[in-house]
């Protein structure tokens, strides 16, 4: 787990950068800078760091077969070895945004790079580098004093409970790319420019990315495999979700073995989610482990992608959480409809 409770800000550096695509400019800071106020700086340091809450780690990518290729590496390690390297490597950072900022659909916004010290993580107490990026702007009323009268004036500004991208660089293992957590709030085409474009980052083969690939994995298999084109009812594909999602909820170490046994079940269907499995490492070059930990905030992520909902024409919306035994499924000749009949103990 990550604690941010003992860590401290020791440095930072604004800049803005425009669109370069539609001719913006990018406008650089002449210093760094560190708020006096205390309670100005704990502001600062929720708005950073709050929203780090999921222990899912990226690592930087090397170009051309060297991480120190990869602009942003490049700068953090350049930090890492020298303090007094920070606002020059600032500088590097916002061109590298700026460059990469060259789409339309990529908003303006201040750059803040941020030294961090005392981050607390799995591997100990380390600095970090952060890098931010504020986009959205809201309005704000401020209530002023005029003539012994109370009155409104709004004021553009930043909502210190919305942060829209962030990356934090952790000084660990260095030699694999960093430790490195990352937002987008955004959405995910923004994504794709932020992470890969500027960042150069990849998820860390771990827990996290173990569990949220298999879940993943679980949601196509049923969609593309195990549906109505091959016989398989609504129902059952949602049984099939529900057993995949349980599974990982009540599993501490995922068995592959354990999970086709309990999850997958019938030998047609085990051989059909094999090739699959085998299609989907191939495609998305991600080999899968046979166990692993699991993840629990990876399946909480995941689970807002698995549908529990029956939707039978314009008229219900059966929620199945349960098991698929109390389902049944039929026709009804004489009012040429099908029909689910449902079993339960208690009406609430």
């Amino acid at each position: 787990m990550i604690s941010f409770d003992n860590c401290e800000i020791v440095n930072i550096v604004i800049h803005n950068i425009g669109n370069k695509y539609e001719g913006g400019e990018l406008v650089l800071s002449e210093a760094c800078f560190l708020p006096e106020d205390t309670d100005v700086l704990g502001l600062l340091k929720n708005y950073f760091l709050a929203s780090f809450k999921k222990d899912a780690f990226y690592n930087f990518l090397a170009y051309e077969g060297d991480l120190m290729n990869n602009p942003v590496y490049a700068s953090s390690t350049s930090i890492f070895r020298d303090n007094s390297q920070f606002y020059e490597q600032s500088l590097n950072i916002a061109r590298q945004l700026f460059e990469q900022s060259n789409n339309p659909n990529i908003k303006a916004g201040e750059l803040y790079v941020v030294h961090f010290r005392n981050c607390n993580i799995e591997e100990g107490v380390c600095d970090a580098i952060g890098i931010f990026k504020s986009e959205t702007k809201d309005t704000f009323f401020k209530i002023v004093m005029n003539k012994n009268t109370y009155q409104l004036e709004s004021e553009s500004g930043i909502n210190i409970k919305k942060l829209d991208k962030a990356c934090l660089v952790f000084n660990v293992h260095p030699e694999e790319g960093y430790k490195t957590l990352v937002l987008d709030k955004t959405n995910s085409k923004e994504a794709v420019y932020w992470i890969s474009d500027f960042l150069g980052l990849q998820p860390t083969n771990d827990s996290y990315f173990q569990t949220a690939n298999y879940l993943n994995l679980c949601k196509d298999f049923v969609r593309d495999i195990y549906n109505e084109e091959n016989d398989v009812s609504k129902a059952d594909q949602i049984d099939m979700l529900n057993r995949s999602l349980n599974f990982f909820k009540e599993a501490d170490v995922f068995s592959e073995n354990r999970f086709k046994e309990e999850v997958v079940r019938e030998p047609e269907v085990i051989s059909a989610f094999e090739n699959f499995k085998k299609q989907y490492e191939e495609e998305n070059e991600t080999p899968f482990s046979d166990t692993f930990p699991v993840s629990d905030f990876a399946v909480k992520d995941e689970k807002k992608y698995f549908r529990h909902v029956l939707k039978l024409d314009k008229n219900f919306h059966v929620y199945i959480h349960g098991q698929r035994r109390y389902i049944e499924k039929g026709y009804d000749t004489a009012r040429d409809m099908n029909y689910y009949k449902l079993y339960f103990r208690d009406e609430e």
